[in-house]
Order: C-alpha cells, then sequence, then structure tokens
C-alpha cells in the first residue's frame, strides 16, 4: 500500500479534517480526476442501471445477476411495508416543522417498530421503507392529497413517484431523473459530513437508526445537503438580471460583476475533484434531452462554461469546475417539485443507502466482524495555562 498518510502540523489543526486519512472505505471513492466510483466502478457507468441494482452493488459489492436482482427486489418489497402509526405521526407533524427534521424524527420512529437485531438487517428494513416514508413527508407537507396504498411491485423508485404524485408513473424523464437522482447521491467515499457523522455515531454503539438520524442532522446544513437549494435561488437571481440565459459571453460579464462585488457564484468547487463532477456531467446530458428548453437549465448550461472560465482566470482557484449541485436542483424543479424545502431530504432519500452500507462495513466486516473502535479524535488545549 502507498503511504497515504497526511503530516500532522499546526496549519492542519482546526481544518475540519481536510486531507487526514481516519480509516478506509470499501463502498465507494472519489479520485481528483476520474470522479466518483462505486465499489470500483464509475458512476459515470451505472447511469443506466435500476436503483435496487446499485443497491445491491453498495450492500452486496458487485452488480446482481438476473436471479440475484429478483431476489434483492423481493427482499425489498417484503421489507418495504412502513407502520401505521409511522405514516400518522408524519402526517401529523407541524407544517411549519422543516421537512429534514420530519424525515429525520420517522427515521428514529423505526427504532420502535423494527428493532434492530444486527446492522446490515436494520440497513435494509431502512432502505426498503424510504420511498413510502419520503412520498409522505412530501404528501402531507405539499397539501397533495391523502395517503396512497403503497405499491412496491412497481419498483422502488417507480413508487416513490406514485405515492408522491398520486399516479402510476408514466412520464418516462420523471421517474429516470428521479432514479439518477437517487443513484448519484448514493456514497461519497468515508469522509464526507454526513457520512463521518453516521459512522461516528455507530462507533459509539448506537444502533442504525439512530446513527443515520445523526447523518441526516449533518446533512441538514446549506454547506451540505442543502448546497442544490443555494445553487437553485443563485440561478434564478442571475435569471433575473440577464437578458439571453444562452449567451456565454453576456453570463461572463455578469460573473466577474459579481466578483468585484465581493460575491460568489454557486455550484463550482470540490473539496477532492480536479475536474468537472461526473455526476454533473450526468445530470447535464439528461437535461440536454429532457428540458433543454428550460430557461434554468439553459443558464445553468451556459454557466457551467462561462462560469469555469471566468474562475480560471483566477490562479488560487484550484477547481473552476462544476459540482454535482450545479444542475441538480434545476432538474428537480423541472421535473419533480418547485418546492426547494424538501430538496434536502431527497438528497438524504439517496445518501442514506451508502451511509448505511458504510455502517455496516464498520460495524459488522471491519477488524474480523469485531468492528471499528469509538471514534475519540485528540484535540490541542488551546486555552489559558492550567493554574497550579
Amino acid at each position: 500500500m502507498s503511504k497515504i498518510l497526511a503530516e500532522i502540523t499546526e496549519e492542519t489543526l482546526d481544518t475540519g479534517l481536510r486531507g487526514i486519512p481516519v480509516g478506509h472505505c470499501a463502498t465507494s471513492d472519489v479520485d481528483p480526476i476520474k470522479g466518483v466510483s462505486y465499489r470500483g466502478i464509475l458512476i459515470d457507468k451505472l447511469k443506466d442501471v435500476s436503483s435496487e441494482e446499485a443497491m445491491h452493488l453498495l450492500f452486496k459489492g458487485h452488480l446482481p445477476n438476473a436471479k440475484e436482482l429478483s431476489d434483492f427486489k423481493e427482499e425489498m418489497i417484503k421489507r418495504s411495508e412502513v407502520h401505521p402509526k409511522i405514516l400518522s405521526a408524519i402526517e401529523n407533524f407541524d407544517k411549519n416543522l422543516h421537512p429534514m427534521n420530519r424525515f429525520i424524527m420517522a427515521i428514529l420512529m423505526l427504532d420502535e417498530f423494527y428493532p434492530q437485531k444486527k446492522y446490515s438487517e436494520a440497513a435494509l428494513n431502512l432502505v426498503a421503507k424510504l420511498p413510502e416514508i419520503v412520498a409522505s413527508i412530501f404528501r402531507a407537507g405539499s397539501g397533495w392529497g391523502e395517503r396512497r396504498k403503497s405499491k412496491p411491485e412497481l419498483g422502488y423508485i417507480e413508487n416513490l413517484v406514485y405515492l408522491a404524485k398520486g399516479e402510476i408513473p408514466n412520464q418516462k424523464d420523471v421517474v429516470n431523473f428521479m432514479r439518477l437522482f437517487h443513484i448519484l447521491h448514493f456514497d461519497h467515499s468515508g469522509g464526507n459530513l454526513s457520512t463521518f457523522v453516521g459512522k461516528s455515531t455507530a462507533s459509539g454503539g448506537a444502533n442504525l437508526y439512530q446513527s443515520i438520524a445523526s447523518a441526516m442532522l449533518a446533512l441538514a446544513g446549506p454547506l451540505h445537503g442543502g448546497a442544490n437549494q443555494e445553487v437553485l435561488s443563485f440561478l434564478k437571481d442571475t435569471l433575473k438580471n440577464v437578458k439571453d440565459p444562452s449567451n456565454k459571453e453576456e453570463i461572463k460579464a455578469y460573473v466577474r460583476k459579481l466578483f468585484a462585488e465581493g460575491k460568489k457564484i454557486y455550484g463550482f468547487g470540490h473539496a477532492v475533484l480536479r475536474r468537472e463532477d461526473s455526476r454533473a456531467t450526468v445530470f447535464f446530458d439528461f437535461g440536454k434531452t429532457a428540458i433543454p428548453n428550460d430557461k434554468l437549465y439553459q443558464l445553468a448550461a451556459s454557466l457551467r462554461v462561462a462560469g469555469s472560465e471566468v474562475l480560471k482566470e483566477n490562479p488560487k482557484v484550484q477547481n473552476p469546475y462544476p459540482n454535482v449541485d450545479s444542475c441538480s436542483g434545476v432538474l428537480l424543479n423541472a421535473l419533480f417539485s418547485q418546492d426547494e424545502t424538501y430538496y434536502t431530504v431527497l438528497f438524504g432519500f439517496g445518501r442514506c443507502v451508502g451511509i448505511a452500507a458504510q455502517i455496516v462495513q464498520e460495524r459488522e466486516v471491519f477488524n474480523n466482524g469485531k468492528g471499528t473502535p469509538i471514534m475519540r479524535p485528540d484535540y490541542v488545549y488551546s486555552g489559558p495555562a492550567v493554574q497550579n
């Protein structure tokens, strides 16, 4: 194994552990040039698989054959039922409660009705029940109508769309986009905030539901799971200030104006990547076919080029390329829901899969099945001198 340990210096402290290795991740990787991969398969190679196939890949370690896929789908169906008391609670949450808080509370309620025996069992229970939980949060909060009976036999994502929208999903672009959004948000190596928090919580012996709830609390912030909302708001403001969303020169001038005013552009940059986020590439390609005439999409596509060109003018910018959030909110807005407050729930809907898979690895596989030790990093004391 090549040397990977970073040197710990005074300068590396209080920097969010950025670049400091603390463990291993078996489910996903983020390579600066190749991009995101799941179990050694680059993400753009998975854009045509089903959510069930991608989940099997993370949980079982490989893409399933026909028999394995059929068995996995059947297992998801058998585990999919959500207790009526949980659904009733979702419907009776105060409407002023943020959707992420409703999502987190629903996850915690699973502990009462589906107590954990093993992390791997609880992980499959959680993931199988998420479509109805997420759809119920949408319906209850958005006034989209009465509860509908779950139809998991439609397919994992198809059932989500059916339960949320109240119709048998026959809109190919909507279902395909939600499948892509789900898969592309599964996993992002072991050190992203929500995953790290979830695994840290589990290291103290908390069960999977508690651990995932803590991860979703970490995801809720605007710098993590709320980033796609920030980008969408930025694009909407930009659309008010440019005459032609397809005019790259006009957009470049506007971006330079923002920089001159001390402001920033959203949807660019990444802590690890040094090229365009491969997930963003998949989203832009999808939008080119699904919503080519959408003004916000046209603006995002123009900014994809113009923004990068302006950012490259600054030698201090390490990654002047679009990230996953640069286009995902635009597609959600056009194809699924214009209520941005629910976008982080959809991010969490996908990310729960990867975090659960990593928790299972750390609790039931690593260290010869004994699990990794409780997380306990050291902190350097910087307060007043201790008095004798």
